[in-house]
């Protein structure tokens, strides 16, 4: 080789060595680290696990620069105070659900869940086609956040109890775990309905503290051990219909991303909200068997007669929901205008197939 030519090539290693070097340091800088805060348990199933899920795909899809670490209930700020903590930018992220946030504005029970409101379909037609998340986008912008819906549990059971319920009078100084507009529900009949996170249930069940809960369903009910305090387990929940569940972003740190790492975070919720809510009806089937005929469970179902009073009440507490400032109103009304189309339809479409399904021809 000639003194030139290898001096020539020496130059283009050297070169191509210090960009090497300069990209390394380059490229980690334009690593963007994001705290996400949940109101779920660790590796809760379905929720908590769905979260981790969320934030991984977020931090695989950018490959690598958006890197999502999660922080469970507790871990960084208690689960109640994760919107508070996004919302203040001590957190970029929350997962969880919106009814937790009715004391800043009864407006965010809409986008998770209200008494006899919309199912999972529903809501996530509303939101997408409806004009909910223009709605939503507008209640949540007043706290400096936006938000998605990032997961959905599907009808949820009407829960856990230390006594049959018969009728309304049963309720009457009940003492039930159950957030929402459906706690103010049971309040109006005469219940102590209080909010408790996740992991403050079992002990408040098992001390005493309180009388009954609802959770979710038989999947998370089964993994949290109701069935070792309560044997009476009742259906269907009128509460939450379609329980939405949701990522808010700061909107600061959302404003700062670019039009890529916006999209990569829209299509890791939307891919979420179908993953969790397909867990969690491939899982209840399975986990119900298993409380009735290993830990002999006792289902019920709630009387019609019970059933017909809290939805009188439900109609009235989601309609004051609606009348409690203008911009509630504005989402009611989108709300209300929805279901009445929605259960139209549903009557003869879903409702009307798994009412045919049921008949005894052999299948």
């Amino acid at each position: 080789m000639k003194r030139r030519d290898f001096l020539r090539g020496a130059t283009v290693a050297g070169v191509a060595s210090a960009a090497s070097a300069l990209a390394a340091p380059a490229l980690a800088q334009g690593v963007r680290e994001l705290k996400m805060v949940t109101t779920w348990p660790k590796n809760f199933p379905g929720l908590g696990t769905g979260a981790q899920r969320l934030a991984d795909s977020i931090t695989a899809m950018s490959e690598g620069k958006l890197k999502v670490t999660l922080y469970s209930a507790g871990e960084l700020v208690p689960a109640l105070e994760s919107f508070d903590a996004v919302s203040g930018g001590t957190a970029d992220m929350y997962h969880g659900a919106e009814y937790y946030w009715q004391g800043k504005n009864k407006a965010f029970n809409f986008f998770a869940a209200v008494p006899f409101g919309l199912t999972a379909n529903e809501m996530d037609a509303w939101v997408n086609y409806g004009g909910g998340q223009q709605l939503w986008d507008e209640l949540s912008a007043k706290f400096n956040i936006k938000p998605f819906a990032a997961g959905n549990t599907g009808v949820q059971m009407a829960g856990w109890y230390n006594k049959e319920i018969k009728s309304v009078e049963d309720y009457k100084g009940l003492k039930i775990r159950m957030p929402g507009l459906g706690g103010e529900v049971l309040r109006r009949l005469g219940a102590a309905a209080v909010t408790l996170p996740g992991g403050e249930i079992f002990p408040a069940l098992q001390s005493g503290a309180i009388d009954a809960t609802e959770w979710v369903g038989p999947w998370n009910d089964l993994a949290f051990g109701f069935y070792k305090v309560t044997k009476y387990y009742y259906w269907p929940g009128f509460h939450e219909p379609g329980s939405t569940l949701s990522c808010g972003m700061n909107k600061g740190v959302w404003d700062s991303l670019d039009a890529g790492q916006k999209s990569i975070i829209q299509v890791a919720c939307a891919a979420e909200n179908n993953r969790m809510y397909s867990e969690f009806n491939a899982k209840n089937g399975d986990a119900l068997v298993t409380l009735v005929e290993k830990h002999g469970v006792k289902l019920r179902q709630m009387p019609n007669d019970v059933m017909m009073k809290i939805g009188e009440i439900s109609g009235e507490v989601v309609r004051e929901t609606g009348q409690s400032d203008p911009l509630a109103q504005k989402v009611y009304d989108s709300f209300i205008k929805f279901r009445k189309n929605a259960i139209a339809y549903e009557k003869i479409s879903s409702q009307a197939y798994a009412n045919a399904r049921l008949l005894p021809f052999k299948y």
